[in-house]
């Protein structure tokens, strides 16, 4: 009898997705993913000397949008390997202006700002709400975030009827015409039973001297209520707010098979779920830390889509600084392990040591082949959905990937274990392919490279294929998740062995 693929896993990332319309979101989804496998918070700002111990599982985070976990093995010395996959939170979208209140012909409009490279015009007659962090007032007279997600409608950017601009090619400016409306002034009106100048002088005037205009003043003031409402606060109570606009529409298993998933934000969200799904499940076993002698680690970064320049993104000193401190960790007391025990007394090359034997998988969203379009793709090179994670390569290095990394991946995916659907058997290994783009045409870039050349350490690129990459609606394979999960838990499971097998100096 055949056996279908499970579902499970891709209907997990579809709930990870759903609830995750910001980075501060998904940030937040992972840290309820890792808390329930029992990680433990921590801050960059205080001592890890005492706090962090072999056998731990810890995560900490920057700026709320970017977050780092890792579980230390019961054998780790200082100097050791670290197993490492990085991802990014961020996807395109775009932005409320910091004084977004704008009206024109009757009509209440937001303005806004493109974030990343996205195809904006998959955003026009789409519905659309509002998302992101406010920092507010506090009863206890502290600022502190607050997440927001409005959940029901209430923008969208119309396109011009056919009769009023038969343009062969859809083509719009994205200044002026890419503001969404959010109703009508006279509706807006008629709510406050008043006018909305009268409103903003009443909510302000018996305040101190402000600096800025306060959000009431910059913004339309039902949007500030109903970021408040979400907050928990008053709208006075709200100072600032960073707010993205993401389409309502939920992540759905589509196709007539149920293999396929259609989605906003896959890129890279997808990555980003499977990696915490991948480090979570490696730890399932009680004993999975006890002879483990590497740290297995996770970092998911902030503003990949617009260069990673920023103290969140991988471009920072984050992921160098945790490693910095991670490989002077004092090993167990009751550790006799002598594998790499190879640190000078005074651990001052710990860093060094530990980044030239750590491995690092970049991983973010790959091409799939588009039947559409066959032509833009190398004949050689045409991943296909639920075949498998691509491995991406560019001899020009807007890829870190290299031959001893595809060895490596390759033994890890040989030696992933997935179970069957239907039975309590399960089956070994995972499928990979291989992309490279045209020579005639552009390639995408991501963070192996800039991670791989700030530290040093060896990186793989590699992504889940997906087609309509920066839509607002993308489309990638539902059983594909499945792939990736299972193929980076065998990476952490294994990474140890395959470490010291694999020596390139």
């Amino acid at each position: 009898m055949s056996t279908k693929p499970s579902l499970k896993m891709a209907e997990d990332f579809l709930s990870f997705v759903n609830a995750s319309p910001t980075p501060f979101h998904a940030v937040k989804s992972s840290k309820e993913l890792l808390e329930k496998a029992g990680f433990k918070q921590i801050r960059e700002r205080d001592s890890w000397s005492s706090s962090l111990h072999p056998g731990g599982k810890y995560y900490l985070t920057r700026n709320g949008s970017s977050i780092v976990a890792f579980a230390i093995g019961k054998k780790w010395k200082a100097g050791n390997p670290i197993g490492m996959i990085g991802a990014h939170t961020d996807s395109p979208c775009l932005r409320i202006k910091p004084v977004s209140k704008r009206q024109n012909d009757g009509f209440l409009q937001v303005a806004c700002e493109t974030y990343g490279g996205g195809l904006w015009h998959t955003w026009f007659d789409r519905d659309l709400s509002i998302a992101g962090r406010a920092m507010v007032k506090t009863k206890e007279g502290t600022i502190a975030q607050r997440l927001v997600k409005v959940d029901r409608p209430i923008l969208r950017i119309p396109t011009l009827a056919i009769h009023l601009d038969r343009q062969e090619n859809f083509q719009f400016n994205k200044e002026a015409q890419l503001f969404p409306i959010a109703g009508l002034v006279a509706a807006e009106l008629n709510r406050q039973g008043t006018t909305e100048e009268t409103k903003s002088e009443e909510k302000t005037a018996e305040g101190a001297f402000e600096p800025l205009q306060t959000p009431i003043q910059r913004h339309h003031p039902y949007i500030v209520d109903i970021i408040a409402e979400e907050a928990g606060v008053a709208a006075t109570d709200i100072l600032d707010f960073e707010m993205v606009l993401y389409d309502t529409q939920k992540s759905v298993i589509g196709g007539l098979n149920n293999e396929l998933i259609f989605s906003p934000r896959l890129d890279n969200l997808m990555m980003s779920f499977c990696s915490v799904e991948a480090i979570i499940r490696s730890l399932s076993s009680s004993s999975a830390l006890d002879n483990d002698s590497t740290i297995r680690l996770i970092a998911l970064f902030d503003h990949e889509e617009i260069g990673s320049q920023t103290a969140q993104g991988a471009d920072s000193n984050l992921l160098p600084a945790v490693i910095r401190r991670l490989s002077v960790l004092p090993a167990s007391e009751s550790d006799s392990d002598q594998s790499y025990d190879k640190l000078d007394a005074d651990t001052a090359t710990a860093y060094e040591q530990t980044l030239s034997t750590s491995f690092l998988i970049s991983a973010d969203m790959a091409h799939s082949v588009h039947p559409n379009y066959p032509a833009k793709y190398e004949s050689a090179h045409r991943p296909e959905m639920n075949k498998g994670t691509v491995i991406k390569i560019n001899a020009n290095a807007r890829y870190a990937t290299n031959s001893p990394g595809i060895v490596l991946l390759q033994e890890a995916a040989r030696r992933a274990k997935k179970a069957s659907s239907s039975t309590s058997s399960s089956s070994q290994g995972v499928p990979l392919q291989l992309f490279v783009v045209r020579n005639d045409s552009s390639c995408g870039s991501t963070i192996g490279p800039m991670l791989s050349a700030a530290m040093g350490a060896r990186t793989l690129d590699l992504g889940n294929p997906q087609l309509s990459m920066h839509s607002i609606r993308e489309t990638g394979g539902a059983h594909d998740v499945e792939h990736a999960v299972h193929l980076f838990e065998s990476f952490f499971e294994h990474f140890e062995e395959l470490e010291k097998k694999i020596v390139v100096d």
